[in-house]
């Protein structure tokens, strides 16, 4: 239980984003499915299913762009002792 409370703690600002993002995305799903569909159940039922998937993607994509950005950062951090080597 400690390692997932430890998870928690170490993603708090992406699991914040991703969920602003969730309510975001339910809520303009809803206005779509709605306008498109004229049925209030058919357009709750498109609204809660495809932004739930999407909010479990957008963690993951977060994720991927954090390790990206740390890889950026450490080539950058030890390019310049590379060169001072030579």
């Amino acid at each position: 239980m400690s390692s997932l409370r430890r998870s928690l703690q170490n993603n708090r600002q992406t699991l914040k984003k991703t969920g602003s993002y969730y309510l975001i995305h339910i809520t303009v799903a809803a206005m779509v499915a709605y306008a498109v569909t004229g049925n209030l159940i058919a357009s709750l039922t498109l609204s809660l299913l495809e932004p739930t998937v999407q909010a479990f993607a957008f963690f993951f994509h977060e994720k991927a762009w954090q390790r990206w950005n740390a890889r950026s950062a450490a080539a950058v951090a030890i390019a310049p002792v590379a060169v001072a080597g030579r």
